[in-house]
């Protein structure tokens, strides 16, 4: 029975130590809601200049989400705002088969200015997924678009995770 114990209390003290250390290892790093920078934020006008319709509501909620997720309010009243322009969506093919596109790959750029409660502002330009998405597709059309619908709500959040990350960790 000690030789089990020792062995469980040995197991424990590593498995512990393997779960402390994984997210410093994986560049996450944890942090109270009182180091945040700020508390809460409005999001202003995101303007859609690409032919793409719906992306500026997509990528509203993604921010909303994002900002959510990370522990800062999204209210109306918040002194900070954040707006946006989607200026790029690009749906390139990356690989055929049989002469029918299968793989397509999908970029979402934007710029951001956020404005501060005493006016001032700063712009962050060019913020866009830094991985790539892509669209693997044989289907028919109606499975296409509900795919396609996906692969861009994925890249909007990427954008969003990207900018909150900006924000919160200068």
């Amino acid at each position: 029975m000690g030789r089990q114990h020792g062995i469980l209390v040995m197991l424990i003290f590593w498995s512990s130590l393997v779960i402390g250390l994984l997210p410093a290892g994986c560049g996450y790093s944890v942090h109270r809601q009182s180091d945040l920078p700020f508390k809460e934020i409005r999001i202003g006008t995101i303007e859609n200049r690409t032919l793409e319709p719906k992306l500026q509501d997509k990528l509203y909620a993604a921010l909303a989400e994002e900002f959510m997720k990370n522990g800062i309010s999204v209210t109306r009243s918040a002194e900070r705002k954040i707006s946006a322009v989607v200026h790029t969506f690009d749906m390139t093919v990356l690989s055929e088969k049989n002469g029918v596109a299968v793989e397509y790959l999908v970029v979402v750029k934007a710029d951001f200015i956020v404005e501060e409660k005493d006016g001032q502002k700063k712009a962050l330009t060019n913020i866009d997924s830094p991985f790539i998405i892509s669209l693997a597709s044989s289907d028919d059309l109606s499975i296409l678009l509900a795919k396609k619908e996906l692969v861009e709500e994925k890249a909007l959040r990427d954008v969003a995770m990207r900018i909150v990350g900006a924000l919160i960790y200068k």
